[in-house]
């Protein structure tokens, strides 16, 4: 009778293990791959990223952080990422890239950009007229931006200001450093590092309240400077861990403003700024945030259409159409 009851109880272990077989609950966790740029739009996804180190996560990571944009691409489009956290404009070039391959999940980073400068005669925008301003690359979203808003104003760039181009954010820094007097357009955290070797600068212009000042009544448009966006093949086969992911991104993103310490501490420890001091002074003025759904298609639509007006091919030629925005 044993016997027998021995191999009743064998027969129904293996049954029940062909069936979680068969229903795919035996099957290994998928590992979701996120790439991120070493910089603001990061500084958000840091505490998931601990989390996940700790075995903390509601799913399995694996996260890689690269220097620039052009790393992130090329993985994107042969699918060795899932999810990227990217410049706006650079998600929006992508997707056409890659015809609608990408989708945007979520707005991570609203505007970081800030004039600094050691003359306090700057007050307004206006203010920059006959001016030389320093800023990095010309024809990247700083550029743009800046021309936006001096038109906004009734300012032309190229007339009414010499603009400085310079190849880093380090590059403007140093030159504000020898010379307070000088004006320089920088991101965050370059804004607080400048501010913190050299107590004669400060802000003088925050563009993201410019930038909300020229917006018509009932326009959404925002600043928009980072977003994540998923592989389409990704997202069609594993919708349930994207939106595990938005889930623990909005929680992550919190965290950095409920325990700013913490956050700073994270971010000195990811070398995305050196001391952890200067990172807890440099975070609120990083605009983290989380936006999705219509809200997030509002703003960044917005945004690039701003975008396009200056040059089609800072988003790819063309705005994408309404499939690039995941509404959940």
């Amino acid at each position: 009778m044993r016997k027998v009851t021995a191999v009743a109880l064998s027969f129904a272990m293996l049954g029940a293990l062909l069936t979680g077989c068969g229903s795919g609950k035996a099957e290994e966790k998928v590992t979701v791959k996120v790439g991120a740029l070493k910089g603001a739009t990061t500084l958000g996804l840091l505490p998931l990223e601990d989390k996940a180190a700790n075995g903390e996560a509601g799913e399995n990571y694996e996260f890689s952080m690269m220097t620039a944009a052009d790393e992130l691409l090329p993985m994107m489009i042969k699918g060795e990422l899932d999810i990227a956290l990217l410049p706006s404009n650079v998600a929006s070039i992508l997707y056409q890239k890659t015809n609608g391959g990408v989708t945007v999940i979520d707005i991570n980073t609203l505007g970081v950009l800030y004039m600094v400068s050691g003359d306090s005669s700057v007050t307004g925008v206006e203010d920059l007229a006959g001016r030389t301003i320093y800023l990095t690359g010309k024809g990247t979203t700083p550029d743009y931006v800046l021309h936006y808003i001096l038109s906004g104003n009734g300012m032309d760039a190229d007339s009414d200001c010499t603009l400085e181009y310079k190849s880093e954010a380090t590059e403007v820094a140093a030159l504000l450093a020898e010379n307070p007097d000088a004006i320089g357009l920088l991101p965050q955290p370059f804004v607080t590092a400048a501010i913190a070797q050299n107590d004669s600068l400060s802000v003088v212009l925050d563009l993201t309240k410019v930038w909300d000042s020229l917006q018509e009544d009932g326009s959404n448009s925002r600043l928009v400077t980072g977003v994540s966006i998923v592989n389409n093949e990704f997202l069609a086969a594993h919708k349930d861990l994207v939106d595990t992911f938005l889930t623990e991104h909005e929680a992550s993103i919190a965290y950095t403003a409920a325990d700013p310490e913490g956050a700073a501490a994270l971010i000195e420890k990811a070398g995305i700024v050196a001391k952890a001091a200067i990172a807890q002074k440099a975070l609120p003025a990083c605009n983290i945030t989380y936006l999705d759904g219509q809200d997030m298609k509002d703003a960044l639509n917005g945004y690039l259409s701003v975008l396009l007006s200056q040059n089609p091919q800072s988003v790819g030629g063309s705005l994408p159409e309404d499939d690039f925005y995941y509404l959940r």
